[in-house]
């Protein structure tokens, strides 16, 4: 190119011959195969033919070479301009009239960083910073289009502050099976409410590149399930434009409905365009054709043609007729306008019908999060506090319900349903006004709502009942019946012409009930569309109908106007109804089969009695059609989500004894025993509805393999899974990996400890982990999996970006499994947690992960405890804590490490500004090697935890680190347990106490300090405000240390922990309790005891609660159930004198026995 260049630069400027460049773009889908008909010019084209021909004369360069400059470098200079602006460079100039040397220039330019800044760039009419909308800026057709969209939109339209969840959309990198097979709701239930944790994209930049080399998308795709808000996102995105306030780079944006198109047959590119824009003049090919378009497609899912990428006719002539289908399909390929960017919305399902190669760019807008879903119902309630809090109290207590209500249309209308029942409610002991358990529950109160439920509140009788009944059934038999058989044929939308074929009396349309439930919309084409306000409403209208017409129809309700076997009775149609809804791929009659199944429950018919259904109609069937749904999961091998729906159908029917025993096994541990697969079903769905469930699937000593598999589609969806202690071997990884590897996998935490995983197990998992995106946690404790497995997990980790915290205690890795855990350390940047305890790792193993440390900067924790890598280890990782400033947690316990390693370690500790917490538990460490921990602590001023226990660091040590104590301020937690520690080291501790405002925790446990080291520590407890706990078990304290201690509590307001055991000085004898002089409490708090007998107890912990006055009684000592649990409580008395007393509690009763305390 730069010898081309160079050629170009050494001609003299010669008039450039007339040529029509068109834009040269490179958009997304250039050179797709689909594609037939003009091709935008890729900047990437090749120099070469047609261009510069190698066999073309000397005498000939001069013209192809111009001929080069017309086009190709049209092209370049077009892009790169584009290129630079999308850079945050000032926006270019497009290419146009100028000499080939003009545009050489300004080519230089650009490759020299000047840009298009220079004076004597070529002036072209593209748009610039003061001109968003480029030729047609101040076009009135624009401005006239822009008023039309304002006014189509609602001028009134309060578009100030959107949702943050409509103005930042979720980026997705394609649709999940779960989106493709299965009904909106069960979407949203399997996901358990919670969206795609995904990087998301403003509005503003919905349409731009995502990075500096990459270009804008041409097809965009927003999905969403039913009523979570893809036509608000559209109106709020044109409004917006139309305003000037978005889209910039675009000079017009046309919005078109699937609605709207559905009232043609056929349709040109050309009519298209016109039909949107009327303002454009006789042809709209100019207007697509000069200006950067977008064209908007909202609700593919509304289409009433699938569209057939694999059938359709190629079309490049934007004037011929073709099929709509047909017509979006091509424009969607590129054959038809090409240069236009297009945006298209739809339900996931429906989304299934573009080719994944198609899509360049597709979003997801979230549903509403639990402070949305409380913002919406304060919006709806603004006035009324208690009504808000009530129905904000039903939401929450069903987690079937929240789970809806993170859909925004269907959190509308529950709180409709809500808000009327609780204006409605007589009491609680008004059974018929309970709240809602089930969705048919709240649709029937949605329903009673609608016809005016003033009229039919219990006890009253009046011909308003009469008529509103009459205008119930009416309304079900008219709108039932077009809603049932939209269902069949997958139609939501529907036309005058439909509205006939059904016989809907266009009258009954004008009606306030029926503003209920279908809404009414006029398309571009001047005629009417309608459609169902939720298609929720539209399913429960259907079922509604097929439940009223099955009792007197004669053949089959799904094959109306072909032939069928006679069917006679409610329980035949039931069947049949049953058997397409579990047939279905789609899951598309999932929720009418649930809505058919509600209408059957005794509180349904009570509430729609009179209104819709006939008082005790079919309460006959109701066992008939649970024992059918019970049965037709015997079968199932695997638990699909059919078979889950068949749960929630029997939840409707309020036949709930399978799910409630799974659950109850589940609580008592006993879900081994349950493998049928009934039982299985049930487990899937409560792992869906549950709320023991929601934060994790606790499922430990309780699967099979057999089990295991067939649970594994509803696994999925899991956030976080235990699965400790099943036997599982490697077979079951193999499962687990294939779970884990899927682009529908949800899980996030995985517990596989204690299972029998040797390294094939560990291989499949590596595997999985290769391509899984979401696992964030992963938990393999005590299994077998070798250094093997380990290398097979640490050739994952080099890979894998989303994995934060990984456990391999306890699988004999030794120092080759830690050597290769080193190097994916090396390589990695997201683990954060790594335990590698109990491995027999030694000095190398040490080594290698010490190198690793220096150059990993992602790893907060690393757990090494129970290894044996020695004072070699240590100074390994010495070294690197001199480099590394990433590491905030390491355990070195029982490592053998003596007063050389721990002399490493404190060098490097006092140059190190990351470690806080440090363990050296359970190791040889000196008096010597105390001092060098004192000299650190000393220097050291991020360290907070300090774990010494089990070390050899007697009186000597423990006073060399007292007095660092005194010095420091950053160490909150210090453990000396079983140190041999005396009262001398016990002194010089509380004289720093005395000055320590930092240390909130101290362990003295098992050490001899005596009387004298107690009554120390409790002088230092009378001037610290800053300990909170303290702990003396097996102190060797009596009587003396006790009763200084009791003392410093009077006095110290801070401690909320004090842990004792064989402490002396309890009396055994009866009477009152002793009483010391103390300042009264700010409130009334207990310190919980709990020991084996009077004179073995210690403090357990600090509670706060109400004073129980009948407790205050002192007497004749009982005898107690030991073990038992005394409280120590502070009681008011009539001025600042307090009593200190025991009481017993879980005796009994209140006045059981007191003990006598020397304190």
């Amino acid at each position: 190119m730069l010898v081309a260049l160079g050629t170009i630069l050494s001609i003299q400027e010669q008039p450039a011959p007339p040529t029509s460049s068109s834009r040269s773009d490179c958009g997304p889908l250039a050179g797709r195969g689909e594609r037939v008909g003009p091709q935008r010019v890729s900047p990437h084209t090749s120099l070469e033919a047609p261009y510069l021909s190698p066999a073309a004369g000397q005498g000939d360069s001069r013209q192809q070479v111009q001929a080069f400059s017309s086009q190709l470098l049209a092209a370049i200079l077009d892009s790169m301009r584009k290129q630079e602006m999308r850079m945050g460079g000032e926006a270019g100039q497009g290419h146009g009239a100028g000499s080939p040397a003009e545009q050489v220039k300004a080519l230089m330019d650009l490759l020299s960083g000047k840009g298009c800044q220079g004076s004597q760039a070529p002036q072209t009419p593209d748009r610039t910073p003061d001109s968003p909308r480029g030729p047609h800026g101040n076009d009135s057709r624009i401005q006239r289009h822009q008023e039309a969209l304002l006014s189509r939109a609602g001028g009134s339209l309060e578009l100030g502050g959107p949702s943050p969840r409509l103005t930042n959309l979720l980026l997705v990198e394609g649709l999940m099976d779960l989106q493709l097979r299965e009904h909106d709701f069960t979407q949203v239930e399997a996901t358990r409410g919670a969206w795609r944790s995904a990087r998301t994209i403003a509005l503003n930049r919905l349409f731009l590149p995502l990075s500096r080399v990459s270009i804008p998308p041409r097809i965009s795709i927003t999905i969403g399930v039913a009523g979570v808000g893809k036509t608000t996102l559209v109106r709020h995105f044109v409004c917006l434009w139309a305003r000037g306030q978005i889209g910039k780079d675009f000079s017009l944006v046309l919005p078109l409905t699937f609605r709207d198109l559905n009232t043609h047959e056929k349709l040109s590119a050309d009519r298209l365009i016109r039909s949107i824009f009327p303002h454009v003049g006789e042809s709209g090919l100019e207007v697509a054709a000069l200006a950067k378009v977008l064209l908007i497609l909202d609700g593919l899912d509304e289409c009433k043609t699938p569209l057939d990428f694999s059938n359709t006719v190629a079309c490049t002539d934007p004037k011929k007729e073709i099929q709509v289908d047909h017509l979006i399909t091509n424009i969607i390929r590129g054959n038809l306008f090409p240069e236009v960017s297009v945006w298209v919305t739809s339900r996931p399902s429906a989304a299934g019908q573009i080719p994944g190669g198609l899509v360049d760019r597709m979003t997801e807008i979230r549903g509403f999060n639990e402070e949305e879903i409380k913002l919406c119902l304060e919006q709806m309630f603004p006035e009324d506090q208690v009504l808000l809090d009530w129905v904000l109290s039903q939401v929450r207590a069903h987690r079937a319900l929240y789970l809806m209500c993170t859909v925004p249309a269907f959190c509308r209308l529950a709180g409709l349903a809500l808000g009327h029942l609780c204006r409605h409610r007589q009491g609680p002991q008004d059974t018929e006004l309970w709240p809602p358990r089930t969705l048919c529950e709240l649709y029937s109160w949605y329903f009673r709502m609608a016809l005016g439920g003033e009229g039919q509140e219990k006890g009253k009788v009046s011909p308003r009942i009469e008529q509103l009944a009459h205008g119930g059934r009416r309304m079900v038999g008219t709108l039932g019946r077009l809603a049932f058989h939209g269902l069949v044929k997958k139609k939501y939308v529907f036309y005058e012409p439909d509205l006939k074929v059904f016989g809907v009396d266009l009258a009954l349309l004008q009606s306030t009930v029926c503003s209920y439930f279908l809404q009414r919309e006029e398309t571009l084409a001047s005629s009417a569309a309608y459609c169902f306000t939720h298609l929720s409403l539209q399913e429960f209208l259907g079922a509604a109908y097929y439940y009223s017409a099955s009792k007197r129809a004669i053949f089959d309700l799904f094959t109306e106007g072909g032939v069928s076997w006679p069917r006679l009775g409610f329980l035949t149609h039931f069947r049949s109804a049953a058997q397409r809804a579990m047939q279905a791929e789609d899951g598309r009659l999932d929720v009418f089969l649930r809505f058919l199944c509600g209408l059957l429950s005794p509180r349904v018919n009570d509430l729609l009695a009179g209104s819709l259904l006939a008082p005790g109609e079919q309460q006959g069937s109701r066992v008939q059609v649970a024992q059918f749904l019970q049965g037709s999961l015997q079968s199932s091998t695997v638990v699909c989500a059919r078979a889950v729906n068949v749960l929630h159908c029997l939840h409707e029917l309020q036949h709930t004894e399978l799910a409630r025993s799974v659950e109850e096994a589940m609580e008592s541990g006993g879900l081994a025993r349950l493998t049928g697969p009934p039982h299985r079903a049930a487990l899937a769905y409560l792992l869906q509805v549950s709320d023991a469930c929601a934060q994790e699937a606790n499922l430990s000593l309780s699967l099979s393999q057999g089990v295991l598999q067939s649970l594994l589609p509803q696994l999925l969806y899991c956030r976080s899974l235990r699965l400790d202690t099943n036997q599982f071997q490697d077979p079951v990884m193999e499962l687990l990996g294939s779970v884990l590897s899927g682009k529908d996998c949800h899980i996030q935490r995985i517990s596989l400890a204690e299972n029998q995983i040797s390294n094939k197990g560990a291989k499949a998992l590596a595997r999985s982990l290769l391509v899984n995106r979401s696992l964030t946690s992963l938990d393999l404790r005590c299994n077998s999996i070798g250094p093997q497995g380990a290398k097979a997990l640490a050739d994952a980790l080099k890979i894998n970006r989303t994995l934060a915290s990984l456990s391999l205690q306890s699988n004999r890795i030794r120092d080759d499994g830690a050597k290769f855990m080193a190097e994916a350390l090396a390589a990695n940047r997201t683990l954060s947690v790594m335990h590698l305890q109990k491995n027999t790792i030694g000095p190398m193993g040490a080594q290698h992960m010490a190198d690793a440390l220096k150059q990993n900067r992602s790893l907060k924790e690393l757990m090494f405890s129970s290894n044996s890598i020695g004072d070699g280890g240590a100074k390994a990782l010495a070294e690197a804590l001199k480099v590394n400033q990433g590491l905030e947690s390491l355990d070195l316990q029982s490592n053998s490490i003596s007063d050389t390693g721990v002399a490493a370690l404190m060098g490097a500790l006092c140059a190190n500004r990351a470690l806080l917490s440090l363990n050296l538990r359970e190791n040889s460490i000196s008096p010597e090697g105390a001092q060098e921990l004192a000299r650190a602590l000393c220097t050291n001023s991020t360290l907070k935890n300090l774990d010494l226990t089990a070390n050899l660091l007697h009186d000597q040590g423990a006073q060399a680190i007292a007095m660092a104590v005194r010095e420091n301020h950053t160490l909150m937690s210090l453990h000396l347990q079983w140190n041999f520690i005396q009262a001398g080291a016990a002194k010089a501790l509380g004289q720093a106490l005395q000055f320590n405002k930092s240390l909130i925790s101290l362990d003295l446990q098992e050490n001899a300090i005596g009387d004298e080291g107690a009554c120390a520590v409790a002088s230092a407890l009378k001037a610290n405000t800053a300990l909170t706990a303290l702990y003396l078990q097996v102190a060797s304290i009596g009587a003396p240390g006790a009763q200084a201690l009791g003392e410093a509590l009077a006095v110290n307001r801070t401690l909320e922990i004090l842990e004792k055991r064989h402490w002396g000085g309890w009396s055994q004898s009866p009477g009152k309790c002793s009483e010391g002089q103390l300042k009264p409490p700010k409130t009334q708090s207990s310190r919980e005891f709990l020991g084996d007998g009077w004179d073995d107890m210690h403090c357990h912990r600090t509670v706060w609660k109400p004073w129980d006055p009948a407790y205050q009684v002192s007497g004749v000592r009982q005898s107690l159930p030991f073990p038992a649990i005394l409280t120590l409580r502070t009681v008011p008395r009539s001025g600042p004198t307090f009593c200190l007393i025991f009481r017993a509690s879980g005796l009994p009763g209140p006045s059981a026995a007191l003990g006598k305390n020397s304190i």
